[in-house]
Formats: structure tokens, C-alpha cells, sequence
């Protein structure tokens, strides 16, 4: 039966039809009839902004399984960071696609349209996060990977999964904790052995091979995720007596996000057939910051759940009561976005100009013809 299954997920990804334990499945008409998928599947490895529960299970700290997490969310606590979706929620929508399941859920006809390999506290450095205790760093989650891929693999043949992969969106977003979670860290060294431009240059580089791996695993299509302005969140801003942004954090991950770009400019003329988009998320920050009375936003600087100053000293408890107008607040814990900022960000990473996602947007790729 495994077997079965397996094959119908690949001829589903490749060929688009499928009849599958007795049911016609035709991606290109869903239930409801309206959505066409723009691509086979999206493959998602993060951190925090993006898990979908993949620590529910893991001796960790940082888990969100718990209400008031996933409040607005249909279905309740999964291990989202956030009241409702996440910003790859609403991409994945956006693409036609049902909402994809984390790796530590997902087997079988589950990995169909993809899977979230994504991990709270994970960073590019297998190091980083290591006050959480459990997590999945990039290189785990990309070994994550190359299992799902070896086990379809191994019971279809190689031709047809390097297709339905080479088609499919690979959305990265990661950095994030390799600075909120190792080089701001006290009990880090990094802080000592590098200034800000050598850490994210030797992040960079890390990052470069990673990527590279992903690509000799058989992806091509890679949507890249900057980072933010991270020096006004409320965590940060918690440290301020003032309670206003750190232009020092800020500034520190500057480097880094120039070197992403940079990056992803040189696997765009390096790697052949293969496309790689870079999201500016700190752009997309500053805007919705700026224009929020437009975005319906009036609370921009502590989260709707959390205690302390900013409400940013202790992320959200369980059961913890949040605040009622969810929709009007920039932030929803100490360190990560509501609901209502994630489906924007979702829906400008995929439609964007240039100056929010270069050198396409997300349905421009996911059309692309490589």
C-alpha cells in the first residue's frame, strides 16, 4: 500500500493526474475549484517564523504547541509561532497548494505537495540555538531532505522525482537565530572571534554551501528569505529603557543580509538552470512600519502576548490571555510576526516588484520554464 502511494505521488507531480486509492486526483482542479497549481510542490527550511511544529516532539524549549499559540488558526496549537499562519502558509495558498506538513508529521502520499522542514532556534551554524537544547540546524534539516528524496527515490527511479523536484519552490529562511540566539548571546564566543562583517561573511559562506547542496540534491527554483529589522522587536526593544528600536542590532545584520544578496547573484550566474530570488524582508518591514496606519496597525512595538517590558521580556505562556485586537498589532510574541503581517509579507514575497523580491517574484518563478 506504501508502495502504491508513493507511486501516485510522483506521478501526481509528474504527469498531474492520478487515480490514488480509488480517488481521481487532479492538482490542476482542486476542491473548491478555483486554485491552479503553480507548481508539484514547496519544500521549506527555517526557523521559527516557518516551523509548523517540527519541535512539538523534540526535548526543546521552543515550542509553541500550546495555546494561546495558533488562537486564530484553524485547528488550534500545531507548533506555529504565531496566532494564525505563517508567511509560507499564505505562499503555499497562494501557489495552489494545500498547507504543507512538517517533516515530523509528513510520510507517505502526506509529502505530496511538499514538506516544512523548518525548526525553532535553528540557525545556519549547527551551534546556534544550543540554549533551547533541541532543535534542527540547516545542515539536519537539509539531511531531512535528502531522506524524503531517497525514499521516493528509491521506490520510483530517479528521472521522474528529478523532474517533479527540479519544478518545485524551495523557500529558505535562515540567519535569524545565528544572531538573536548565538552572536548576541553571553555565553556565545562569537561576539569575541568576529566583528559584524567577518561573522556574516563566515555565514555566508556557510550558507553558500548549504544552498549548494540543496541544489545537488536536484533543486533549482530557491526563494531566499533576508532578515528584518531585528533590532525592533520587542525582545530587543524590552532591553531598551526607552522602549525604541536598537539601531546596533539593526546595523549588525546588515552585512549579512548584503552578503545574501550577493550570494544569491553569484548561484544565479554560477548554477545552470536553476533561479534564485531574494526576499527583502527588512524592506517589506520598513514599509509596513511606515505606512501602518495604511496596513491597519497602531500597536508596532510590544507583542500581543508576552510579559514584561514591550511584552517582550518573556515570550507568550500557555494559556496565557492575548490581547483582542490582534489584527492592529505588528508583533504577536517577543520575537515573531502576527497573522495579519505574515499574510502581507506572504502576499508581496509572491507578487512584488523588484524592490521587495528580486530578480522575480514568487508566482514569476513559480512560472518559470527552466
Amino acid at each position: 500500500m506504501a508502495t502504491f502511494r508513493l507511486l501516485c505521488l510522483v506521478v501526481v507531480l509528474v504527469a498531474g493526474i492520478c487515480t490514488c486509492l480509488g480517488q481521481n486526483v487532479d492538482p490542476s482542479a482542486p476542491e473548491d475549484g478555483a486554485r491552479r497549481e503553480l507548481v508539484p510542490a514547496l519544500f521549506i527550511f527555517g526557523d521559527s517564523l516557518i516551523d509548523n511544529g517540527n519541535n512539538n516532539n523534540l526535548p526543546s524549549f521552543a515550542k509553541a504547541n500550546y495555546y494561546p499559540y495558533g488562537i486564530d488558526f484553524n485547528g488550534g496549537p500545531t507548533g506555529r509561532f504565531s496566532n494564525g499562519y505563517t508567511m509560507v502558509d499564505e505562499i503555499a495558498e497562494l501557489l495552489g497548494l494545500p498547507l504543507i506538513p512538517p517533516h515530523s508529521e509528513s510520510s507517505g502520499d502526506e509529502v505530496l505537495h511538499g514538506v516544512n522542514y523548518a525548526s525553532a532556534a535553528a540557525g545556519i551554524l549547527d551551534i546556534t540555538g544550543r540554549n533551547f537544547v533541541g532543535r534542527i540546524p540547516f545542515n539536519e534539516q537539509i539531511k531531512n531532505f535528502q531522506s524524503t528524496l531517497d525514499q521516493i527515490t528509491d521506490n520510483l527511479g530517479a528521472v521522474d522525482v528529478a523532474r517533479a523536484i527540479g519544478r518545485s519552490i524551495f523557500f529558505v529562511g535562515m540567519g535569524s537565530n545565528d544572531y538573536l540566539n548565538n552572536y548576541l548571546m553571553p555565553n556565545y564566543p562569537t561576539k569575541s572571534q568576529y566583528n559584524a562583517q567577518q561573522y556574516a561573511d563566515y555565514l555566508a559562506r556557510e550558507y553558500n554551501q548549504q544552498l549548494m547542496s540543496l541544489y545537488n540534491l536536484g533543486a533549482r527554483k530557491f526563494v531566499i528569505a533576508g532578515l528584518g529589522m531585528m533590532g525592533c522587536i520587542p525582545s530587543i526593544i524590552a532591553q531598551s529603557t526607552a522602549g525604541i528600536c536598537s539601531e546596533e542590532v539593526n546595523q549588525l545584520v546588515l552585512p549579512f543580509n548584503e552578503n545574501v544578496k550577493t550570494m544569491v547573484n553569484n548561484l544565479n550566474t554560477n548554477l545552470p538552470g536553476s533561479k534564485f530570488i531574494y526576499i527583502d524582508i527588512a524592506h517589506m518591514f520598513r514599509d509596513l512600519v511606515s505606512n501602518s496606519p495604511n496596513y491597519g496597525f497602531s500597536v508596532l512595538n510590544r507583542g500581543c502576548c508576552g510579559i514584561g517590558r514591550n511584552r517582550g521580556q518573556i515570550t507568550c505562556l500557555p494559556f496565557q490571555t492575548p490581547c483582542d485586537d490582534r489584527n492592529k498589532y505588528f508583533f504577536w510574541d517577543a520575537f515573531h510576526p502576527t497573522e495579519a503581517v505574515n499574510i502581507l509579507m506572504g502576499r508581496k514575497a509572491f507578487n512584488g516588484d523588484t524592490t521587495i523580491v528580486y530578480p522575480m517574484n514568487i508566482e514569476q518563478l513559480a512560472n518559470l520554464d527552466l
